[in-house]
C-alpha cells in the first residue's frame, strides 16, 4: 500500500457515500484505490507534448450510404402479405390499453 491514500481516507469517502464497510473491505479498497492512483501517476508522468489530441483511437469516416430513392415494393403486394389490413394500412393490436 502506498502513501497516496490512507484507510481513513477510504473510510471517510465511504461515509460520505453512506456505505458501511467492514475492516476487510476497507483494507481491500484502500489497496485497490492506491493501485488506481499509482497508475494515474504513471499516466501523468508520460511526455505527451508531441501527441496530437484525438477523439477516437481509430480514423473515423462516414459509413452511411447516400440517401437515394431506389426501387420500392408494390403497396398492394405488401398489404396482401399482412395478417390484417384496414383502409389500405396495416392493422395492429391496440397498444398501452388504447381502445380499438
Amino acid at each position: 500500500m502506498t502513501d497516496r491514500i490512507s484507510k481513513e481516507d477510504v473510510a471517510h469517502v465511504a461515509d460520505l457515500a453512506r456505505l458501511t464497510l467492514t475492516d476487510e473491505e476497507l483494507d481491500a479498497f484502500t489497496g485497490q484505490l492506491a493501485d488506481v492512483l499509482d497508475h494515474a501517476a504513471d499516466l501523468e508522468a508520460l511526455d505527451l507534448a508531441d501527441v496530437e489530441p484525438m477523439t477516437h483511437p481509430l480514423p473515423m469516416r462516414n459509413v452511411l450510404r447516400p440517401d437515394v430513392v431506389g426501387e420500392t415494393s408494390d403497396r398492394a403486394e405488401v398489404l396482401a402479405c399482412a395478417p390484417s389490413v384496414e383502409d389500405e394500412q396495416f392493422r395492429v393490436p391496440p397498444v398501452l390499453g388504447e381502445s380499438p
